[in-house]
């Protein structure tokens, strides 16, 4: 598979992860309001060094698990429930207005730095979500898991989470009163995703059966 097409495989499925409003994302937006916009910088470096061995490590979970295609089968069902719900979730019962107030602490560029590796490091999610979407995106025949594929997805998923962070800090200030940021919209948008994952999960299963 041509390498450009991985990263930007990476990139991309990276970078719609952190679409949603979340501790990482929000955290960056504050800190840039309030301290500038090399320290938000500073902190999405951080994150994005942990994101970086996250994603490796979800590789190769999920290349261990492409040689046992029975248990792939079992998940990609599991995911595709989970997927619907989430869906139903965010789109039909999700209506509460939260808004994320992190306070940032501390100050100095390299506290910024080490603040971002240890909230990202506490955020586990991307390791269960880019296990399933290698998974996915091999089963496809775009991903294969030799090492300059894995590093190259990686990176790409690196840079795609620092995209996303990027865009919060440095346009958070002008869009933070739109309606496209309200929660209610916000949770249509999540539902979305989900339920395009769960329809591309589907397709994939019915190709196995």
């Amino acid at each position: 598979m041509n390498i450009t097409v991985v990263f930007f495989l990476g990139l991309i499925i990276a970078l719609v992860g952190v679409i949603p409003p979340g501790l990482l994302n929000m955290t960056a937006a504050k800190i840039s309001l309030k301290e500038g916009y090399s320290r938000g910088i500073i902190f999405s470096i951080g994150v994005c060094v942990i994101v970086f061995i996250q994603t490796y490590i979800a590789s190769m979970f999920a290349r261990y698990l492409s040689n046992h295609q029975d248990v792939v089968e079992i998940l990609q069902r599991v995911a595709f429930v989970l997927f619907v719900l989430i869906t139903i979730y965010f789109l039909l019962i999700a209506k509460s207005d939260i808004k994320p107030d992190v306070e940032p602490h501390a100050k100095s560029k390299h506290s910024r730095f080490f603040q971002g590796m240890f909230l990202s490091s506490i955020n586990v999610f991307p390791i269960p979500y880019q296990a399933y979407m290698t998974i996915t995106i091999a089963s496809f025949g775009w991903f294969t898991f030799d090492v300059v594929s894995m590093l190259t997805y990686v990176t790409g998923a690196a840079m795609g989470t620092f995209v996303m962070l990027y865009v919060y800090i440095f346009f958070f200030d002008k869009i933070k009163n739109k309606k496209f940021t309200s929660q209610k919209n916000m949770n249509y948008i999540i539902g979305s995703i989900t339920g395009a994952i769960s329809i591309a999960t589907l397709c994939n299963i019915l190709m196995d059966m």
